[in-house]
């Protein structure tokens, strides 16, 4: 098994491309090792000195080091082979059948529904690609304010005030006109 690297905007996550599918039918995080437990690999991987995060999207896992804690040259190589090994066991990803849903209600307003539409089809992919994720998390119809929430690498990233405000908001205001600002939900 042959795992990739690439680097990612936020230089404390690293992003691991194993060759097949992860987490195909919704992105998971865990921020704690509290959290990790309900996935085999994401608790091996807090169990590895330095890690402070892990995303899993639909073909890559990206991984955060602490800031203060031990450089991507010391942990690159035990992260892989925690990576390599759980794939090669075949074990699953998840613990449990719960898998975070895909955040569509059926009683989203006309305008909601838009926003997590193009969300899904312009935004997340592009986010993706940068080993991180953007979700909805709330719009105030009065004042035009949508609030989203980002995860993975995008999650403490240096440019992701930048993507929301030149990308994400301007995308935003140009197909769904009744989005006024963006804001980012911690």
């Amino acid at each position: 098994m042959f795992i990739q690297t690439e680097p990612t905007p936020n230089p404390n996550v690293l992003k691991f491309l194993p060759g097949r599918e992860v987490s195909p039918a919704a992105a998971l995080e865990y921020r704690t090792i509290d959290e990790a437990t309900a996935s085999p690999l994401a608790e091996a991987l807090f169990e590895l000195e330095g890690v402070d995060g892990v995303f899993f999207g639909a073909d890559y896992v990206s991984v955060t080091r602490q800031a203060q804690g031990p450089e991507w040259s010391e942990m690159k190589a035990p992260i892989l082979g925690v990576v390599m090994d759980h794939f090669v066991s075949g074990q699953a990803l998840t613990r449990s059948a719960d898998a975070e849903t895909d955040g569509h209600a059926e009683d989203d307003s006309e305008i909601v529904a838009e926003i997590k539409a193009l969300l899904d089809s312009r935004i997340r992919p592009a986010v993706a690609q940068d080993g991180g994720d953007i979700l909805f998390d709330s719009f105030d119809e009065a004042t035009g304010v949508l609030n989203l929430r980002m995860r993975g690498a995008c999650a403490g990233c240096p440019s992701s005030s930048a993507t929301l405000k030149a990308g994400v908001e301007q995308m935003m205001r140009h197909y769904v006109p009744e989005v006024t600002r963006v804001e980012q939900t911690l």
